[in-house]
């Protein structure tokens, strides 16, 4: 494929959905071209804005955690692994919105809890609170929706 060729296949990809330099990367690997084309079609494709790691960053989180409902943690770790530069991914990340974040979880805890079966209650906050850590979310956002739902009486069989 030559330069030109890859260069308008990934700028057609780039104006349908955001992708980042590593994904555009690896396609560029996955086509066999070597690393100076690939640095000449990035080069390009950056200066041209149709890459941009941070607009990237920015678009990844706000969906993940709107759409997808995944916490901090277990975004930090996708971005990390699309290769995204640190300061970025921090910066980005701090930009959450707390009580966004908590207007994620709180729903998704209450309706977590219908289905919990458990002996006592603090095997039921244990459950819930493990459930929530393995969709990324940090212990201290954890417990302050646990303690507002408890505060608030929003639960329908049992207060936590």
């Amino acid at each position: 494929m030559t330069v030109e060729q890859a260069f308008q296949r990934l700028s057609a990809l780039c104006a349908q959905a955001e992708h980042c330099q590593y994904e555009m990367l690896e396609k560029m690997r996955a086509w066999g071209m070597d690393d100076e084309a690939q640095a000449s079609v990035m080069e390009r494709l950056v200066t041209l804005h149709y890459v941009d790691d941070e607009r990237y960053c920015r678009a990844f989180v706000r969906d993940k955690i709107r759409y997808n409902k995944w916490g901090r943690r277990k975004v930090e770790q996708a971005l990390w692994t699309k290769h995204i530069d640190d300061d970025i991914r921090r910066s980005v990340l701090d930009e959450i919105d707390e009580n966004e974040y908590i207007s994620v979880l709180k729903p998704m805890l209450q309706q977590k809890r219908k289905s919990v079966r458990a002996a006592s209650e603090y095997e039921c906050r244990t459950k819930l609170m493990r459930w929530a850590l393995g969709r990324g979310f940090d212990m201290n956002i954890i417990r302050q929706c646990m303690d507002v739902n408890e505060d608030e009486d929003e639960f329908l069989d049992e207060d936590f």
